[in-house]
Order: C-alpha cells, then sequence, then structure tokens
C-alpha cells in the first residue's frame, strides 16, 4: 500500500513550522553564491598615462572599487580604467590643478587649484562618473566646481616686512607667511591624532625655495570637513575668480621637516598603516637632511609648540602652532632628529591598501609630457621602503 501525505490536511500550526524546516534545509543545501571578485585582483602592476601637450603629471588618484585611475597633468585630467584602456579627460582651464584625491564616500576627484596671479587657490571638486569622453571642456559642463580657500590666500599675500607692498609670485622676498607659494598636495583622512572619525579633506601648502628664511621650514598642513561643501561650490570663471569658500579651518597643523622645494608636492592617507606620507621635492638648506619623503603617524597627537625660526606677533618671541611629530621611522638625521627616507614621491604617490601603493613617474619634455605609474609593496627598510609588487603580492592581497 502507498504512502500519501497531504500537507493541506495539516494543522496550520504545524504547516508553519514544517514551512520554517523546509526553508532551513533549502538554504543548508543550495550551492553557495560565488564570491565577488576582489579588487585588488583586477590592479595594473603598472600603467601609462599617456603623453600630453602640458606640464608634468602632478598627481594621481586611485578609485579601488570602481576600477579607475586619475591623473593631474596641470591643465588635463586623464581618466583610465585598470585595463589602461582611456576614458576621457577635462580640459579647459589655465590654472594649476596639482595633487588629486579619490573621495570614495562622494564619488569625486578632489585637486589642489591654483591661480596666483588672480591670488585664488581652490579646491576644484570633479564629478568624474560622467567623465565619459575625451576632450570634455570644463567650461562648457557642471563636471568641475571649485572651493575657495581664504585661509591660503591670507598666508598667501602676508606683507611680511610691513612695507605696504605685496611682492606677487616671487620666492627671493620676505612675504608670504610660512614661504607659502599657494598649494599642492591633498588627501582624505582622519582628525589629526585620531584614526578613526570622518575623514576630513587635508591640504599641504606649497612653500617657496629660500635659503636665508628661517620661518619656512615647517611644512603646514589645513584640515576641512568637505560635508557641507555643496553650499560653497561654484563654476570655475577664469575671468572674474569667486571667492566663495569656508572663513575657517577644521585645524592647522605644522610639521617640522626643513624648507623643501615648493613644500609638500603629494600627501596620501594609508589606511592600512593610519598614516600620513609627504611627498616632497628636495630641499636645498645644508642644515637639514632634504629627504624625499615624510611620514606622521595617524594618532600622533597634535601639541601647542614654538615654530622655530618663525617670528612672533610685532617680531617679538616665536610664534606657536600645532606641531605634529615625524613617524619614529625612516632614516634618522642625527643633527636634526628628522626623520624620513629618499623615496621619490612628489609627482604622484597613491596607497591602495594591503601595503599596496601606486608611485608614478614623470618623463618627457616641454609640450610632451608623459606620466607612468607602477605598484609598489611597503618594506619597511629605510634605506629602500618600497619595491616593485609582483603577481604574488596581488593574490596576496585578494585573498579573505
Amino acid at each position: 500500500m502507498g504512502f500519501y501525505f497531504s500537507y493541506q490536511r495539516l494543522n496550520p500550526l504545524v504547516q508553519k513550522r514544517l514551512s520554517i524546516l523546509l526553508l532551513f534545509v533549502a538554504a543548508l543545501v543550495a550551492p553557495a553564491q560565488p564570491a565577488a571578485p576582489s579588487p585588488f585582483a583586477r590592479l595594473p602592476l603598472e600603467q601609462d598615462g599617456g603623453t600630453w601637450p602640458t606640464s608634468h603629471v602632478q598627481g594621481i588618484a586611485v578609485d579601488v572599487q570602481g576600477g579607475f585611475i586619475y591623473y593631474s597633468f596641470t591643465t588635463l585630467l586623464a581618466k583610465y580604467d585598470f585595463s589602461g584602456k582611456l576614458v576621457g579627460t577635462l580640459v579647459g582651464w589655465a590654472g594649476h590643478l596639482g595633487d588629486l584625491d579619490f573621495n570614495p564616500r562622494d564619488g569625486r576627484v578632489y585637486g589642489s587649484l591654483e591661480y596666483k596671479k588672480d591670488e585664488a587657490f581652490y579646491i576644484a571638486v570633479i564629478d568624474v562618473s560622467r567623465l565619459d569622453r575625451v576632450g570634455l571642456d570644463a567650461t562648457k559642463s557642471d563636471l568641475l566646481r571649485t572651493v575657495y580657500l581664504p585661509e591660503v590666500a591670507n598666508d598667501y599675500t602676508a606683507d611680511l616686512n610691513a612695507d605696504g607692498v605685496f611682492d606677487g609670485n616671487v620666492a627671493q622676498t620676505p612675504d608670504h607667511r610660512y614661504g607659502c607659494s599657494g598649494i599642492d598636495g591633498v588627501s582624505f583622512g582622519p582628525q589629526f591624532g585620531r584614526n578613526d572619525g570622518p575623514h576630513l579633506l587635508t591640504v599641504a601648502y606649497g612653500i617657496y625655495t629660500h635659503t636665508g628664511r628661517t620661518d619656512n621650514d615647517h611644512q603646514v598642513l589645513l584640515q576641512y570637513d568637505t560635508s557641507e561643501w555643496s553650499r560653497y561650490e561654484r563654476p570655475l570663471t577664469e575671468s572674474a575668480p569667486h571667492h566663495s569658500g569656508p572663513t575657517a579651518v577644521h585645524g592647522k597643523y605644522f610639521v617640522r621637516t626643513g624648507n623643501t622645494n615648493f613644500g609638500v608636492q603629494n600627501l596620501a592617507y594609508d589606511e592600512a598603516q593610519q598614516r600620513w606620507f609627504l611627498g616632497v621635492y628636495k630641499g636645498t638648506k645644508p642644515s637639514f637632511p632634504n629627504f624625499l619623503m615624510f611620514a606622521v603617524d595617524a594618532r600622533t597627537q597634535p601639541t601647542l609648540g614654538d615654530l622655530v625660526g618663525v617670528p612672533g606677533p610685532g617680531g617679538k618671541g616665536t610664534e606657536r602652532g600645532m606641531l605634529l611629530a615625524l613617524a619614529a621611522d625612516g632614516l634618522t638625521d642625527t643633527g636634526t632628529g628628522i626623520r624620513g627616507w629618499n623615496q621619490k614621491a612628489d609627482v604622484g604617490i597613491q596607497p591602495v591598501g594591503a601595503g599596496l601603493f601606486y608611485f608614478a613617474v614623470n618623463s618627457g619634455n616641454k609640450g610632451a609630457q608623459s606620466g607612468k605609474i607602477t605598484l609598489h609593496r611597503w618594506t619597511g627598510s629605510p634605506g629602500a621602503p618600497f619595491v616593485p609588487a609582483t603577481p604574488a603580492d596581488l593574490k596576496r592581497a585578494a585573498s579573505p
């Protein structure tokens, strides 16, 4: 005699319990869905950023999740995918677009943008999701918007010798507070002294080379909360530069490295090490070690102290400010106690996680400038802090 089972004749409570049991069993025996491939598996070990009729490559930004790499060539922004395909370029400005960083929180690229003749210093905020073809003109679209930084302008235009004349874009002058020549390095990361919390935009000063001054031996770093910057963003109008921007900074900090040629060229925050990296052009003061790269640990607490070499108000005493100590790592100069590395990081440095970093190198001549990036792995060695990454490094980084 056969066995017949009628689900409909069961008590409703029994039906409910049986349904739950069947769903549980089905979940156990269902084939597991393949995990999404790790973005590390797609990272190129190297990439050519093209050759352009511009000045040299100034900085890079990487959208690890989206699979795009961005190159600043001063008056041109190039967008490539991880396969090396050129996706689009943005042009149409005469100012100096410097270092870049990608903000995953809003999907936009932020970069320093200078107009020294106009005493106007901006953060360019670029909607790169719509940068999808070559030759897009920033003046004929709303992809690029700008936020003015009055703190920078005030320091740049400071008439320090009080002769009633600001000397302009000139290095050999007593003007320019802290030797400020504008801005260059930019990066998102936590507030100094923390390794958690909301990410702020950190903007580094460019600083003129002047071996006869003592007030230009600190790197100057400004931090901004950009969460409400939409109220300041304006289109870029070069014929009438706007002054829409935050009147106050979230914080202003100083790092004593010795004078470097145009300050911090590239700034990058590495989540893996919870550390800020500062890439610079080599300084020329013989009393300093003139390293090419410095670092500040995120949890290093800022302390109020004397800004050595910077005169106080009215020329009396020494100015005081929030100081950040250099990371206790790298090569050490016994004379000054300054630590750092002789690692080229002046035209592009971008951490991508798991101890991996892209570094850019520039080549070419005027009107035909090229930029190439190579993926490196952090070693921690004072003499060779980075080595070229290998497929094995990518495999390790991609492993769960």
